[in-house]
């Protein structure tokens, strides 16, 4: 009998785009190429709040976020930027800023040096720089200060506020076909054209070709999916991907996941946000978690160590499980940014926290350390694997206690060398 090919894992497909550097200080993240898919989010305060500001980018930053955007749009903001960066600076924060500029982004670069130079990339929306000839001359003035600054500008298209002169174009264009396209058709080739075009000018008024990132936002999974794949076809720009206006709650974590996750599978995309509308009451950091749980869920990145747990059935009638997973599962995270420092390959952890002997004792074996409790009926008792192999059984009422402190101590004896 002729032996069969091993089956191997499902792996992301190699992103072939060019890669860009964002600096700020002697500091430099690398986006696009090999480097790994960076996240990106953005704050809700008014900029010209320097301190509200700085303190939602610290939030962002610690959760994981490794750039934050921050939208620049009135002279009061533009003056602010610099403040807010020294706030950062001073609290420790090594994250880039992000300008978020419309409308009128080349006079505010213009008028607001500091700005330009405290900032550490634009992003620029050619569907708002001007009409008819301003456009042209703004988008120019814009790319001007990004060089002067040697800044990398991501150009972002969305198709809430397209060129509206190009969409013209090209519908008119559409209409002397033999046999007219749709018209969502037409607005994905304006999408496209828009991004790659002016990327083109902004080479052509001498800006490095590595120092551009493009996007292309729209707010429908398969709308965004068709957009890229054809748009990665066409360019090796370093790529931003993100469900533009996704929604809030589970609408909009669930259509992010989906579209992202397909994307990046196929190797397209090398920073990601998830625009998540937050709950009321709701902290701003939750995109981060989301955008974190997406890569890590794909095997490309690891942000945090894994918890698996089991969903539940009517073998778990307690809800010690449940409670205990809720538990390990904040106390990790809670951890993580002093962890990062203190243990390098931490964030790699795998822990099981099982409700009964059905999947239990297997999925705990699979983990670093897990532990599998009893269901309905079982003895009250609760053995402990770490590496594959069952350590010891934990019984009474501190169960839940007496497995985090042998999580930390698991963490202390195997990643405390590291940095040593």
């Amino acid at each position: 009998m002729e032996e069969s090919l091993p089956i191997d894992a499902a792996a992301p497909r190699v992103r072939q785009t060019r890669q860009a550097r964002v600096a700020w200080g002697d500091k430099i993240v690398t986006v696009g190429g090999d480097a790994p898919v960076r996240i990106q989010s953005m704050t809700n305060t008014d900029t010209a709040d320097a301190v509200g500001t700085a303190i939602q980018v610290k939030e962002l930053a610690l959760a994981g976020s490794e750039m934050v955007r921050i939208t620049v749009n009135t002279p009061e903001a533009a003056q602010a930027v610099p403040y807010v960066r020294e706030q950062l600076d001073r609290m420790g924060i090594d994250v880039p800023l992000i300008g978020d500029f419309h409308y009128n982004g080349h006079r505010l670069l213009t008028d607001f040096p500091g700005c330009a130079q405290a900032l550490s990339k634009y992003r620029i929306n050619p569907g708002n720089v001007g009409k008819g000839d301003k456009r042209d001359r703004q988008f120019g003035q814009m790319i001007e200060a990004a060089m002067r600054w040697n800044k990398p500008v991501r150009i972002g298209v969305n198709w809430g506020s397209l060129d509206q002169e190009l969409l013209a174009s090209l519908m008119d264009a559409n209409s002397l076909r033999a046999k007219p396209w749709d018209a969502k058709p037409v607005m994905y080739e304006a999408l496209i054209t828009s991004a790659i075009e002016s990327a083109r000018f902004a080479q052509s008024i001498g800006m490095d070709g590595s120092q551009i990132l493009l996007s292309c936002k729209v707010s429908g999974v398969q709308d965004l999916v068709s957009v890229y794949r054809e748009l990665a076809k066409r360019c090796d720009y370093a790529l931003h991907l993100g469900l533009t206006e996704a929604g809030m709650g589970t609408k909009g974590t669930v259509a992010s996941s989906v579209a992202l996750a397909i994307l990046l599978q196929e190797g397209i995309g090398d920073t990601i946000r998830v625009s998540l509308t937050p709950q009321p009451g709701e902290s701003r950091t939750q995109e981060v978690v989301i955008a974190a749980e997406i890569l890590q869920s794909l095997g490309m990145r690891s942000f945090v160590p894994s918890v698996t747990a089991c969903p539940g059935c009517g073998r778990t009638t307690s809800t010690t499980f449940q409670e205990l997973t809720q538990q390990i599962d904040g106390f990790l995270r809670t951890q993580m940014p002093v962890w990062r420092e203190q243990y390098p390959g931490v964030e790699k952890l795998k822990v099981a926290v099982m409700g009964c002997i059905v999947n239990g004792p297997g999925e705990s074996k699979h983990a670093d350390i897990g532990i599998s409790l009893p269901g309905t009926g079982e003895a009250p008792a609760a053995p402990v694997f770490i590496d594959g192999e069952k350590r010891l059984t934990l019984r009474g009422e501190n169960i839940a206690q007496e497995f985090q402190e042998i999580v930390e101590n698991y963490i202390l004896k195997r990643f405390g060398s590291a940095k040593a």
